[in-house]
């Protein structure tokens, strides 16, 4: 296969691009490289991406672009005329959407809307785009399954990720575009983003410093690792939805469709609690965790659960990866990548 794919240099798309290039597909990475986040650990995974393209025989390509760059991006499609696009580039944090809204439009809304047109221009088999468990907003039941209203966002990320389902259904509708969205549940693992608690916490806990623990420690959590996001999405790729001329309008569920569209959760469906979790790090790193006990932030829902019995339908694969197994990898990462 030949595959765009957009947030290369991003922690999923990191390992995805690697996963790919393993089996001998050809990758054309983008990604802006903003400063969200340490540019330096950005720049160090497009580094591995090329070194294991060169051991196993894969094809990566890479360019620094950003999604709102429609000239550029034109460019690359006309270049490369990918077969399959895959678009995990996106402005992340809820927190971070509360205090820098625009950043969140520019990039979740009028980027995606980029990709989608050019996507349309330059016909490909397949555009999987990432949403995320975000869209549930306020919905008390648990676990959260793809049928679910997702009408209430609590942040503005969560309203730019339902945006993103909504304009994709659109496009798969009006131009016959084979669509699918995943809906992530709290990703992590080795290379993982430094926003993230995993890498907060395991940071501090070494640095013997304090982290913040917010709604009090009472947070659960569908925890869910790497390797088995990377072997869902690479499922979902290799099989694109088809017009459905038997769906069924009158109980509409939202998560199929008349066109050739599709919404999964990818979830562990294990659920956590944060303070479980801490438990998991204090065990490998060796030491306490100092807690500062928090009331629960602005944009937060205190519990995810993923429902996936609809991905493992699709692609007969079921995520399952423990949380020792997954604390103990990216534990291990880090104080070999931070050389503790």
């Amino acid at each position: 296969m030949k595959i765009l794919l957009t947030g290369t240099a991003g922690f999923i798309g990191f390992h995805l691009a690697n996963h790919l290039l393993k089996k001998s597909h050809e990758v054309i990475g983008i990604d802006n490289l903003n400063s969200y986040y340490d540019v330096k650990l950005k720049e160090s995974r497009i580094l591995n991406i090329k070194s294991v393209a060169e051991k196993n025989g894969g094809k990566f390509t890479f360019s620094k672009c950003d999604l709102n760059n429609k000239v550029q991006l034109i460019k690359i499609f006309e270049q490369f005329r990918p077969e399959y696009v895959v678009n995990l580039a996106a402005q992340a944090g809820v927190r971070h959407s509360i205090k820098n809204p625009s950043k969140f439009i520019d990039s979740n809304i009028l980027g995606f809307s980029n990709i989608l047109e050019i996507c349309r221009k330059y016909p490909t088999k397949h555009l999987v785009f990432a949403s995320s468990s975000s869209v549930y907003g306020a919905n008390k039941k648990l676990p959260f399954e793809e049928t679910d209203n997702v009408d209430h966002p609590i942040s503005l990320y969560a309203a730019t990720k339902k945006s993103n389902e909504l304009m994709a259904h659109t496009y798969s509708s009006l131009y016959n575009m084979p669509t699918t969205g995943l809906r992530f549940f709290t990703v992590y693992g080795p290379w993982g983003r430094p926003d993230m608690a995993l890498f907060l916490f395991t940071k501090s806990i070494m640095e013997s410093k304090p982290i913040d623990v917010f709604n009090y420690g009472k947070m659960i959590r569908d925890f869910t690792y790497i390797d088995d996001v990377v072997e869902s999405l690479y499922r979902v790729i290799k099989k694109p939805p088809k017009i459905n001329n038997e769906f069924d309008f009158i109980r509409n569920c939202p998560a199929e469709s008349f066109a050739p569209y599709k919404l999964f959760n990818i979830g562990n469906s294990k659920p956590t609690s944060l303070l479980e979790y801490i438990n998991e790090i204090e065990k490998n790193v060796g030491s306490k965790a100092i807690i500062n006990y928090k009331e629960i932030q602005p944009g937060d829902v205190p519990n995810t659960e993923a429902c996936t019995k609809k991905l493992e339908e699709w692609i007969d694969y079921k995520p399952n990866t423990s949380i020792a197994f997954g604390v103990a990898k990216f534990v291990d990462w880090y104080k070999k990548y931070y050389k503790y």
